[in-house]
């Protein structure tokens, strides 16, 4: 498939065609649902513009590949053969979390979101697939999609927390944690 134009005028009257032509409303769940994606696509090409941790921005250019697998399976309804999240995916999601928290000291209380620009950037890109995982999550309670696109939001989530902490760690920044007991930080 080759896209010779940007614009195709059939969406001037508020509505999409999904993966296999079906239209609906450019306000409606599903459309909310691969939006939010893509948000969280862009938030980490953002990211990745000033990363300068190669180990890093190599997994962040595989999650934005990984993204329009979702985006794509979030546009097809089931019926419709597509490019699907699989619980490969999740697996490996998994994998990067538990290596990548070798490298940063346990939690004993909540991070602030910040530090390195990068880091605040992937705490940003974090609340985002959070957001997009509550609205994946409207959806299926209206119509069938693939589980493994929520458990695949709620661990990439996961995974850009400990990200924005290997950042922060490797540029020697400390992070800000709340104490609650004291209320301070």
């Amino acid at each position: 498939m080759r896209i010779t134009r940007v614009y195709t005028r059939r969406g001037n009257k508020g509505e999409t065609s999904l993966i296999g032509g079906k239209r609906v409303g450019k306000d409606s769940r599903r459309v909310d649902a691969y939006g939010e994606v893509d948000e969280l696509n862009s938030v980490l090409g953002v990211v990745r513009a000033h990363l300068g941790d190669k180990e890093i921005d190599q997994v962040l250019s595989l999650l934005q590949a990984e993204l329009f697998i979702v985006g794509a399976d979030l546009s097809s309804p089931l019926e419709i053969k597509a490019p699907r999240m699989e619980k490969q995916h999740v697996i490996r999601l998994e994998q990067a979390i538990d290596q990548f928290n070798r490298e940063v000291p346990p939690l004993r209380e909540f991070v602030l979101p910040g530090g390195k620009a990068e880091a605040a950037g992937l705490h940003l890109a974090r609340t985002v697939a959070r957001r997009a995982e509550r609205t994946v999550v409207k959806l299926s309670r209206e119509e069938p999609i693939n589980d493994q696109v929520i458990a695949y939001l709620n661990r990439l989530s996961d995974l850009l927390f400990v990200l924005a902490r290997v950042v922060n760690r490797r540029a020697g920044v400390t992070e800000e944690q709340v104490d609650f007991g004291r209320g301070q930080t």
